[in-house]
């Protein structure tokens, strides 16, 4: 174990403990070279649960996530049936705040000789477990019961390293358009034909306020994020060493032409009104469900608040593409996935593997993605919804999984590893409000960003000897 990374790390998580990811829990609101997957198999027969002795203590084992609310009972339901079905092992899931949060208790716990058997890491926390010399990858545990091409391409490859899986896949997601069906029809529109460029987004946003039917015409949850995905989606390079997938990455892209445009389209639009700041996380969702707006940028894992809580038709669409030569990409993955500590003995290395492979079976997939709106992990727990028309009863619960299952596989469309990546997410937060919200010059504002995460970037690699 190396404590002095260890060390290193939680110095720089707990610079940024209560920053949240783009994919965090939301209020009570609610790389490698690597073949494609092979088409879904059929779910390998369930193993008869082992009875423990009379005598035999279960092997207990510790799961620290940042689930609360409504998905936290999810998760309580998966670690109970887990528990009820597998004696011989029990599992101790335990809510540690947000991922933030959570990863720095993880690895703080991990320096005192106290860390969990599994922790649950956000997608910005990938570099950072990868750099910390603190976990088991969860391929080297698979003995041949987990074909991993049955894990989802996208998922897949985000979490990969080599060619090799290092945590396991649990709560994915991506941002889609959110967009308010009555509000279309008040203003003359199709609710069935949402925007698909962002002239469109701007077209039919000033139709709507024209109508008098909105204040305003979209808002962002986590426009950082948001950002990021278009780089994505116009498969631009955030980031150098391929995003940091081939090399640590030294140097941030966010000041390029593209960036400088896409920047410059949002302050023109919030100057004109059409687009409305909504801050860094997840207050622009109340303002979209008071109808304030028609549009809203945000991830999947709002999708059962919105609907839960919406008075009106609530459609969704794909991340609209702005007009120029630019090949298409993908969306981004967000999300967590869970990581097995290297402090974990061998029986507790069993037992979160079993564990790990109940979660991802596909018959949890399919509970967990009804109980949470976050993607099946499995093509097989997929194709198990398309057969029982879960996705035509529910359309909107489609829309991102087919977004991200027709992008394209390419460099810049896998998602960036980054060590000081939530900084980085703060520095751009921050950039983005000097734009959008202050009126600041777009180029220096960016400038400004490129050079103070490029700092971050060197000071994490001179402080890991890369």
């Amino acid at each position: 174990m190396n404590h002095r990374r260890i060390f290193i790390l939680l110095a720089i998580v707990l610079a940024m403990a209560f920053v949240l990811s783009a994919c965090a829990q939301p209020p009570a609101t609610e790389t490698p070279k690597q073949e494609a997957p092979a088409e879904a198999t059929a779910a390998p027969a369930e193993e008869k649960p082992a009875e423990p002795a009379a005598s035999e203590e279960p092997v207990t084992i510790t799961f620290w996530n940042a689930m609360s609310g409504s998905r936290g009972e999810v998760v309580k339901d998966l670690v109970d049936t887990f528990n009820e079905k597998y004696p011989k092992y029990k599992v101790e899931a335990e809510y540690t705040g947000s991922y933030a949060e959570t990863l720095t208790k993880a690895l703080a716990a991990y320096k005192a000789g106290e860390a969990p058997t599994i922790v649950q890491v956000y997608e910005v926390g990938t570099r950072t477990m990868l750099d910390s010399d603190a976990i088991i990858p969860v391929y080297t545990m698979n003995k041949g019961e987990v074909d991993w091409n049955e894990v989802v391409e996208p998922i897949r490859k985000y979490y990969s390293v080599d060619g090799n899986l290092y945590c396991m896949p649990f709560n994915s997601s991506t941002a889609m358009l959110y967009y308010n069906k009555d509000m279309f029809e008040k203003a003359g529109l199709d609710p069935e034909k949402p925007p698909t460029t962002w002239a469109e987004v701007e077209e039919y946003s000033k139709k709507i306020m024209d109508a008098g039917v909105a204040e305003g015409g979209f808002s962002m949850g986590w426009p950082a994020w948001i950002f990021e995905q278009m780089y994505a989606w116009h498969n631009q390079l955030y980031a150098n060493n391929d995003n940091g997938r081939s090399g640590l990455a030294t140097e941030l892209y966010v000041n390029s032409d593209f960036g400088k445009m896409v920047l410059g389209e949002w302050q023109r639009m919030a100057k004109e009104g059409v687009l409305v700041y909504g801050g860094r996380k997840y207050k622009a969702n109340d303002p979209f469900l008071a109808q304030q707006f028609p549009f809203l940028f945000q991830s999947t894992s709002s999708l059962g608040g919105i609907l839960k809580k919406a008075d009106f038709n609530v459609g969704t669409a794909f991340l609209p593409r702005f007009d120029g030569d630019y090949e298409k990409g993908n969306s981004v993955v967000g999300g967590g996935c869970l990581w097995v500590m290297d402090t974990a003995t061998p029986a507790q290395q069993e037992a979160a593997w079993e564990f790990l492979k109940y979660t991802f079976s596909p018959e949890r997939a399919v509970i967990w993605h009804k109980g949470t709106g976050y993607f099946p992990t499995s093509n097989t727990a997929y194709e198990m919804l398309k057969e029982e028309g879960w996705f035509e009863k529910e359309p909107n619960f489609a829309t991102a999984f087919n977004q991200i299952l027709s992008g394209n596989d390419t460099p810049a469309s896998r998602g960036v590893l980054l060590g000081p990546f939530v900084q980085i997410r703060d520095v751009m937060g921050t950039a983005i409000e000097e734009a959008v919200v202050n009126g600041q010059d777009v180029g220096k504002t960016l400038d400004n960003a490129a050079a103070e995460s490029n700092q971050l970037l060197a000071d994490y690699a001179q402080l890991h000897g890369k």
